[in-house]
């Protein structure tokens, strides 16, 4: 399963943590943003660059994704079509998305943003901090063990003839 990255506003931090994942795991790891992006030399990791425009970077994460695959943003949006095609959405905070709660999270979201149309200073997100490194760490881990088996794994049998 591939992992895509919204990555214009993916820190540092989380972006070199996906790096390392994927030469571990053998995963797939595609990080798109309108700006150009240095990725370590890697036949598993790439980068595409979007023309500049509003949601060019969602809209292309949204049309590749397909089902089982990670996507790695904070808008919620994307989260909710990525959902929607049977995909797993993590933000960069370690937070999952789940149907369950998308409908509520675009709600408060258009909520906030009537707010600052109207002259509402509704503040922003706390800055980024190492508990949620840590968070986002955990839970990938988490993610990428139930994607790739273990080498000490026993391998399954056949049901057509006893194990040996």
């Amino acid at each position: 399963m591939p992992i895509w990255v919204d990555a214009d506003a993916c820190p540092v931090v989380i972006k070199d943590m996906l790096y390392r994942a994927a030469r571990r795991t053998g995963m797939s790891l595609t990080l798109v943003a309108n700006a150009f992006l240095r990725v370590p030399p890697s036949p598993l990791i790439r980068a595409i660059q979007v023309p500049a425009g509003f949601d060019a970077a969602d809209d292309l994460i949204a049309e590749r994704v397909a089902a089982g695959d990670l996507v790695i943003t904070a808008d919620i949006p994307l989260a909710a079509a990525v959902l929607a095609k049977h995909a797993q959405a993590l933000d960069p905070r370690g937070n999952w998305y789940s149907p369950d709660t998308i409908e509520e999270r675009l709600r408060m979201r258009a909520m906030l943003d009537q707010l600052r149309s109207s002259g509402v200073d509704t503040g922003g997100p706390p800055a980024f901090s190492p508990r949620d490194g840590k968070s986002f760490a955990g839970e990938l881990d988490r993610w990428l063990a139930r994607q790739t088996p273990r080498a000490d794994a026993p391998t399954p049998h056949s049901t057509d003839e006893p194990p040996a």
